[in-house]
């Protein structure tokens, strides 16, 4: 039988390893502290101060007009579909299956906003524009949606990107409709390498653009939103209707900042080392990468064997050698397949290759 630990269990054993597989590893409040500089300027209800830094370094990176600071992406990504759908008149949103503020985010864009969201394509592929152009609800064409969201990368598809053609098409499908272009854009970061185009020129393409700083960037909890002066200040206001603006956002504004100047030009190596351990447990039995090779700092891996045998494994490993890989993979259709992501940080980079290899290894086979 697997343990059946309770979370605050799961959390002492995970603090007690002293190795960990994805980001940074356990990190403690002083470790985030360590890394706000001590002359940090204060804001008042998000205005001035280093919420505002944090808001002008952010679009000029995405190459936008302006940007606004939110507590969370959830907030963030509501507040964008609202303001598009009511200035097109229409409140059909049009999302991949495994869209987040879908299947994450108990359906507040409808039970928040009155939107009603459409799942096209399938859920085991990237969205395309064919998907668009054939898709019918309840036997009608759908030809005036008033956002199509977009996610650069697919998460749930293990970090998969689609190429900068069909991502171009896609948008234009959009823009002959008169509907806006949003970006889920939580792991923007990490897309450069693959498209060989810099952050402003992906985020061109798209009316608005969300991006987190928690993930990859390492820092608190946090997220802005870019795109049109007009757009931003109207979502300062709605992030007040949300309350979002809270007297004081400066701690997570300053973290955000901190993995603005210091992860951000950090993602290419971790991104080369993504390739390099992805490729090294390419060569075990058992074993799938997805995508091949990595795209992003992100991948999955696809283990192939029972769940409970694979949880012990790893709960073997996490007490009697320390290291922390997950307490249970997240299933899928194939019942001794599991799914396991990675995420590449800074604690990634304490593993070579052949050590990650003969990781997997163990998990595999002890």
């Amino acid at each position: 039988m697997v343990d059946d630990l309770t979370p605050a269990e799961v959390q002492a054993l995970r603090r007690s390893c002293r190795r960990f597989v994805n980001g940074d590893g356990y990190r403690s409040a002083g470790d985030y502290l360590r890394e706000i500089p001590k002359v940090t300027e204060l804001d008042f209800y998000g205005d001035g101060g280093v919420v505002e830094e944090l808001e002008r370094e952010t679009a000029e990176v995405l190459g936008k007009p302006a940007a606004v600071f939110m507590p969370s992406g959830v907030m963030a990504q509501q507040i964008a579909l609202r303001i598009q759908a009511d200035r097109c008149g229409r409140r059909r949103v049009l999302f991949h299956p495994h869209c987040h503020i879908d299947t994450k985010e108990l359906r507040a864009y409808e039970l928040l906003h009155g939107l009603e969201g459409t799942p096209v394509g399938e859920p085991h592929r990237l969205l395309e524009r064919s998907d668009l152009e054939g898709y019918r609800w309840f036997g009608e064409p759908i030809t005036a949606p008033a956002v199509l969201v977009l996610e650069l990368p697919q998460r749930d598809l293990g970090g998969l990107l689609p190429a900068w053609d069909d991502l171009v098409n896609q948008v234009e499908w959009a823009r002959e409709r008169g509907a806006a272009v949003h970006l889920d854009g939580a792991r923007l970061w990490g897309c450069p390498p693959y498209y060989e185009r810099s952050l402003d020129e992906i985020a061109e393409l798209f009316d608005t653009v969300y991006v987190s700083f928690y993930k990859q960037l390492a820092g608190l909890s946090g997220a802005a939103l870019a795109g049109p002066e007009d757009v931003i200040n109207e979502a300062r206001a709605w992030r007040r209707r949300h309350g979002g603006t809270l007297p004081y956002l400066w701690p997570n504004a300053a973290s955000g900042l901190a993995g603005l100047h210091t992860r951000l030009p950090q993602l290419p190596a971790l991104h080369e080392h993504a390739v390099a351990i992805a490729a090294a447990v390419r060569e075990l039995d058992s074993v799938e990468v997805v995508p091949d090779p990595p795209q992003t700092t992100m991948f999955h891996l696809l283990l192939h064997r029972d769940a409970q045998a694979l949880t012990q494994a790893a709960l073997r490993l996490a007490r009697e050698e320390e290291i922390w890989t997950f307490y249970r993979p997240q299933g899928t259709e194939v019942p001794d397949v599991q799914r396991w992501e990675i995420e590449v940080g800074a604690a990634t980079l304490s593993w070579t290759p052949a050590e990650f290899q003969d990781l997997i290894h163990r998990l595999l086979t002890t």
